[in-house]
């Protein structure tokens, strides 16, 4: 008998807890629906912000894969055209520089820039020409942040001659510097 005292005074505890916590929050199945809504909210607001960030690490990821990518292109240029008795490093050619530069700085490798002129002009002239066209490219490439300890210039002048032709198309071929990485 007493024992079923004992439950029913627990029974009837437990059932005015229950009743007090529904009372105190105000409205019972009312807030719970509120609270409901804004928890489903914040879920929703949760879960929009995570798409977002994902959306934008992907974002992130494909314009790096694309630098690196423009990078390798660059890199992948090795000639530079100069204008018939210029030595003046053309704007189209400053890209790949940079990216040679780029290059050359976190390797600490060695290049070796190779001048050449076309046949028009004395032997002289043209090592010359060759000469200070890989020296424009070697001042190009020290204005970047290379080392001129990591540069070496050498002018070939006419003597190996990238298009065999005696025309203006053959001539602009062979108005380069050859850009070669060393050790």
């Amino acid at each position: 008998m007493q024992f079923m005292n004992i439950m029913k005074v627990l029974l009837l505890g437990l059932v005015l807890v229950w009743v007090s916590g529904c009372s105190s929050t105000g409205g019972g199945a009312k807030d719970t629906d509120q609270q409901s809504a804004a928890e489903s909210e914040a879920a929703q607001a949760e879960a929009y912000k995570a798409q977002r960030e994902a959306e934008l690490a992907a974002q992130s990821m494909d314009a790096e894969r694309a630098a690196a990518e423009e990078q390798e292109r660059l890199v992948s240029i090795t000639t530079f055209y100069f204008d018939f008795d210029q030595s003046v490093v053309k704007p189209e050619a400053q890209a790949a520089l940079e990216a040679h530069a780029k290059n050359l700085v976190a390797s600490g490798g060695n290049v070796v820039l190779e001048g050449h002129a076309d046949e028009r002009g004395t032997r002289e002239y043209n090592l010359a020409l060759g000469e200070r066209r890989a020296e424009a490219i070697s001042q190009y490439l020290t204005v970047l942040g290379v080392s001129s300890q990591q540069i070496e210039t050498v002018s070939y002048g006419e003597e190996r001659p990238a298009s065999r032709g005696h025309d203006d198309s053959s001539w602009s071929l062979n108005r380069r510097v050859e850009l070669r990485y060393g050790n």
